[in-house]
């Protein structure tokens, strides 16, 4: 078994993906590989991206898609529920993961250990700090029999995954993309290109932009916290907010496996903080296109995540050793004979042969 490493690399790179070609500028980088002997072993990557790929303030009448220096979000007035989304103000961030660790390995030979982001708040002393999850009738309509009482001041601010329509996807969505497509009311509920998503057991992404005028209690992927700050407090302008994602339910899981198999990974900042049209006292963060972060005296949204890559073995590695030698001959031998599917019929002829043996002994060494 080979030492621990860990080193600090200085990363800035122009990285093409899709049809845009992206700057990614002053990204400090983390890393601790976990190394062996056998390269087929797991390796263990500790990653901090300094600033996203890509940040944007999701809001339908966003006029500076992409280039926005201040992002906030809230809800709609829930005495109007016929227009906008519930959630209206979201922030899509998006991290290149493929900077770092290699990408299409497939996404179950990555392991997600833990995930964080942070944001910093812009605005001062202007929203209350609420750290615990609010059920969906706390933002019904005062006419509506199933409405309930806030039982604590504020709105929570919460992470979820990101979902795609209109011909969109995580490979050509970049930031400044049409909020919705030509022919789409911006006034209408569920016509944005990518918004805040929940996700199945198989990652599967779903529009959570309206969840209480549909009766249902989003699983978040994590809710906003502030280190030393009481609850229902005013937050105080340049505090960081911190989403560390809930890695152990297994829809996430798989939603971060595919991100980092694909290389790149969104997340939206969602809130039902409540609102009147054209007022209401809610949350901004800084984006990376702010002044103050390009001097240094403000943060950008950050990622830091943890990640367990198993490269993928050649097909004739049949012990996935990283070396093709006697072991997997004789493991080609305990199968021999008919055998549709298994891993030593590298030649896929439905029986493991003689034709298999040689195609391992072609790869030896």
């Amino acid at each position: 078994m080979g030492k621990n490493s860990g080193f600090v690399v200085d990363l800035t790179s122009e990285a093409v993906y899709g049809d845009s070609s992206i700057m990614q500028s002053s990204t400090q980088i983390i890393l601790i590989l976990i190394a062996s002997a056998s390269p087929a072993f797991a390796e263990n990557f500790d990653v901090q991206f300094d600033q996203p790929v890509m940040d944007r303030w999701m809001y339908p009448f966003n006029s500076t898609p992409g280039t926005r220096s201040v992002m906030s979000t809230f809800g709609s007035d829930r005495e109007t529920p016929t227009q906008f989304d519930a959630r209206d103000g979201q922030i899509l961030v998006a991290f290149d993961i493929d900077l770092v660790v290699p990408p299409n390995a497939g996404p179950d030979n990555y392991n997600i250990l833990s995930a964080e982001v942070t944001m910093q708040v812009q605005n001062n002393l202007v929203f209350r700090y609420d750290p615990t999850p609010d059920a969906w009738t706390t933002f019904l309509p005062a006419a509506d029999s199933r409405r309930t009482a806030d039982s604590d001041l504020g709105q929570p601010i919460e992470l979820f995954g990101v979902g795609f329509r209109g011909g969109f996807s995580a490979f050509n969505f970049v930031e400044d993309t049409l909020f919705a497509n030509a022919g789409s009311s911006y006034l209408s509920p569920s016509v944005r290109n990518a918004f805040a998503a929940g996700v199945d057991a198989a990652g599967m992404p779903s529009d959570v932009s309206n969840n209480p005028r549909i009766g249902l209690q989003p699983k978040v992927f994590a809710t906003g916290l502030i280190n030393g700050l009481a609850s229902a407090a005013l937050v105080p302008e340049g505090s960081v907010m911190r989403f560390a994602v809930d890695v152990t339910d297994a829809g996430i899981q798989n939603y971060l496996r595919q991100g980092v198999d694909r290389g790149r990974l969104f997340f939206a900042v969602s809130a039902l903080t409540i609102v009147q049209q054209q007022a209401g006292d809610f949350p901004a963060f800084y984006s990376k296109e702010n002044a103050l972060v390009s001097l240094g005296f403000a943060q950008a949204p950050r990622l830091r995540i943890k990640i367990e890559s198993t490269p993928a073995c050649r097909s004739s590695d049949l012990d996935c050793s990283g070396v093709i030698d006697m072991g997997d001959v004789v493991l080609a031998l305990l199968d021999f004979g008919p055998c549709e599917g298994c891993p030593a019929d590298i030649d896929q002829s439905g029986t493991v042969d003689f034709g298999d043996v040689v195609l391992l002994l072609l790869d030896f060494g």
